[in-house]
């Protein structure tokens, strides 16, 4: 079954993080990545750019309403993703633990909708 983990963080963290803590983050996510994708378990992941070069979309009343930034004010935003294979909604909540973001941020587990073949 897929799951995509969503991972969330305050995003002005990372600009204050020293290079040696920056450095250290890369290697704990290509660790995480490695083992995921040893396990078979990987699909596909991807890093996001800062909320402020997003735009929310709307359509009201047929007509299409544009906002820069994310659609809430949040404490923490969506930052990337990883999207899984695994065996159950256990499992999938192990490997969001092991999500280094998790020690300061949060992981949402949400199961994907299995399309007909």
């Amino acid at each position: 079954m897929r799951y995509l983990l969503l991972i969330y963080a305050d995003e002005s963290h990372y600009p204050r993080m020293s290079a040696q803590e920056t450095e250290q983050l890369m290697a704990e996510y290509g660790e995480f990545t490695t083992n995921l994708r040893q396990a078979g378990s990987f699909v596909a992941a991807d890093r996001l750019q800062p909320t402020a070069s997003a735009t929310t979309v709307r359509v009201r009343k047929g007509e299409k309403l544009t906002t820069d930034g994310p659609f809430a004010e949040t404490k923490e935003q969506l930052g990337g993703f990883y999207l899984i294979d695994v065996r159950d909604l256990d499992e999938a909540l192990a490997w969001a633990a092991k999500v280094p973001t998790a020690k300061y941020g949060s992981i949402e587990v949400r199961p994907m909708w299995q399309s007909a073949p």
